[in-house]
């Protein structure tokens, strides 16, 4: 099959030109939705008990009982309650990367942030959407760190492209420019295939973290 490649969360939005992108590079790409209607390779509701386990068991049997060779952790939620948020946009991404981790051999991670965690130095007076996605970035140092030489783990903060959009207001001015869904799909492509690159967030959001005097990882 190729470089196989899993990105959750990709049938929509962002997710959808994530997987459009990858495919046009030369890779196998496995999708996953919480919703079958979604069209994903894969239905996981990441809120629910086990849902990463089952996601990463499905994703290897549809690669011929191998693990995939990459991992792009893009399924996130913006609102509920701070326990499904946790769920779902840090305890299932970190859950993956475990699991990738077992596997004994090599692999690249990318991780999907937000371009206001770049430049929060703590998680206080945060939102639970910013909280969760705070502890992925610290995890994505972490993990990148502790999991060497087995895997790569990176992460890109996009700006105002993410969905919805209410969740960007008054997150500051794009010096270069709004950036596009594709722009962000670049940054993650490169990310994955970046032989000798790990433990990098890497901002695609205009410049809105160096315009409010922040700096990328």
């Amino acid at each position: 099959m190729g470089n196989v490649v899993l990105v959750t969360g990709g049938t929509v939005r962002l997710g959808a030109v994530l997987a459009a992108t990858l495919r046009a590079r030369g890779w196998t790409v496995l999708t996953s939705s919480h919703r079958a209607a979604a069209g994903a390779d894969i239905v996981a509701d990441l809120a629910a008990d086990g849902a990463a386990d089952r996601l990463w068991t499905d994703a290897c049997a549809r690669n011929g009982g191998r693990p995939p060779d990459a991992l792009v952790n893009n399924a996130a939620l913006f609102t509920g309650d701070a326990a499904t948020l946790t769920r779902v946009n840090f305890d299932a991404p970190k859950r993956l990367i475990e699991l990738m981790a077992a596997r004994g051999g090599e692999g690249a991670v990318v991780n999907m942030l937000d371009c206001r965690v770049v430049r929060r130095a703590t998680r206080d007076a945060a939102g639970d959407y910013e909280r969760t996605k705070c502890a992925l970035r610290d995890y994505t140092r972490d993990a990148a760190a502790a999991l060497l030489p087995r895997l790569r783990i990176n992460a890109v903060a996009p700006g105002p492209v993410l969905a919805p959009v209410a969740v960007h207001e008054g997150a500051g001015a794009t010096p270069l420019g709004r950036p596009t869904p594709e722009a962000v799909a670049a940054a993650v492509a490169f990310l994955l295939e970046a032989r000798f690159t790990t433990g990098v967030i890497l901002p695609v959001d205009g410049g809105q973290a160096q315009g409010a005097g922040g700096r990328a990882a």
